[in-house]
Order: C-alpha cells, then structure tokens, then sequence
C-alpha cells in the first residue's frame, strides 16, 4: 500500500484550513494511507514560561529536563494531539491519536549520551500497530514521545521521528508541511523537483534564504533513509492527486 506520512509543525496546527484536511481525504480516496506526525513546540514554550522553566535548544533540540519533558509530555500527549485528531474526525478521517508511549509505537534511547537530558532517538517503530491501522482505514496521528522498554519516556523531535515511521514503513513520500508552498525559484515560483547540487547552488545565490535553508538540509538528509521526500504547504496536493511543493527525490515519482 502506498504510504504518506505527513510531519506537522505545532505553529500551523490551530490555523489549518479545511483545503489541509479535505487534502487528506483525496488521497485516502486515491487509495494512500496516510499517517501525521506532529509537533507542538508553541504551547511547549508558552507553558515552560509560565512555570518559568527557561526555554533552551541546541540545534533545533530541545534541552529536555524532567520538569520540561512533564510539560512536553502534557503539551503534545495531551491538549495537541487530541485538539488535532478532533479536526480531523470533523472531516470523517477516522483519526486515532497515539503518542510514540503506545505499545512501544516509537521504542527510543538517549541521544548523545544524555547531553540534552531525556532527548531520544527511534531505536524501532512498532510497524504491525501501524499496518493494522492503515489496512482498517483508520488516520493515526502520532505525538513525538518515544519509551524505552524499562518505561523511561523521551522527547523526540518531530521531523526525526517522521522520518524514522516513514523509513520503517518504506513511505512512498514523506511530506513536511511549512507555511511556505515549496522551495521557489529566483521567480518566487514552486520549483516542482529539485536535486541536492540544485539546493546547494540555490542556497549560494541566496534564492534559498533563512528558515528554509534548515527545511530543505533536512529533506536532504531525510532522503537518505525514505524513497522520496516533498516540503509543500497547506494545499499540498494538485488536483490530478499530485504533490503541489517541491519532491525530492530518487528517481521515484509521486504517483496517484
């Protein structure tokens, strides 16, 4: 069955339109399961202000303490992801939110020996919780929490999490949705496929600027490990089914 894992920035949850989640619903009718990852990084810091718990990140890593990885766990455990699987039932998707905790969904371990405290990487991904899932045509939306098998929790970084649900599944693509609608060109146009020597000359004339030169770092760096790899915005799909943004990829077109 071919696969779409979407990874979802907490900044656009609150503000998605319906286009995103009548999107969803197209490819499901285009014979796609679909699975969303996502963040939730402006409530985490809204809420580790309050407690005034200092807001610390390393390389897009959040210094995870056991007072912050409470509040991780509260913010994307808790409010986010169940915010989220109710606009998605509000669309008839069948939604079912899981955290990474879910019958050791995302089995994690330390990362970088503990220098960032309780950050994790996905040693495994439960695939059979998620096969059963899609093939009874439920949506799963995940929260980044990964556990150990002794039940320590960890704060998994979304993208990174994403990226290891798509590698084990063998995604057809893997979609980071942004507020912009792909990669543009020195026309301020989408660029529809793009190479990794294309990115880097891109980057050297300053056509790709600021907070996407991290995006697309990290599709590169996903495509590594996933078949192909789109950053694309809310209305991410053309209306033959298409992805509207940019795909990068192996030589592996996104099909209907």
């Amino acid at each position: 069955m071919g696969i779409v894992v979407i990874k979802l920035g907490g900044s656009l949850i609150q503000g998605l339109s319906n286009t995103f989640f009548e999107h969803i619903n197209l490819l499901q009718r285009n014979g796609k399961k679909v699975i969303i990852v996502h963040g939730g990084g402006p409530l985490i810091n809204n809420l580790l202000l309050k407690f005034s718990i200092p807001v610390e990140m390393e390389d897009g890593l959040r210094k995870t303490s056991n007072e912050v990885l409470e509040v991780v766990e509260y913010a994307l455990n808790g409010k986010t992801n169940k915010d989220l699987v109710i606009m998605c039932n509000q669309f008839n998707l069948s939604a079912i939110g899981l955290s990474g905790c879910d019958n050791l969904l995302l089995e994690a371990s330390l990362y970088d020996k503990g220098k960032l405290g309780w950050v994790g990487e996905v040693e495994n991904v439960n695939t059979s919780l998620l096969a059963l899932l899609l093939t009874n045509d439920y949506l799963p939306v995940i929260s980044p929490i990964g556990v150990d098998k002794i039940g320590q929790k960890y704060n998994i970084n979304a993208d990174l999490a994403a990226k290891s649900i798509a590698k084990a599944l063998n995604a057809e693509v893997l979609c980071y949705v942004t507020n912009t609608n792909g990669v543009l060109n020195s026309e301020g146009k989408s660029i529809e496929k793009i190479t990794k020597d294309q990115v880097q000359a891109l980057i050297e004339s300053k056509t790709i600027t600021g907070g996407m030169i991290p995006k697309v770092q990290s599709a590169l760096e996903a495509l590594d490990e996933v078949q192909s790899v789109a950053i694309v915005g809310e209305n991410f799909l053309n209306e033959d089914g298409s992805m509207n943004g940019t795909v990068f990829s192996k030589g592996v077109v996104f099909s209907e």
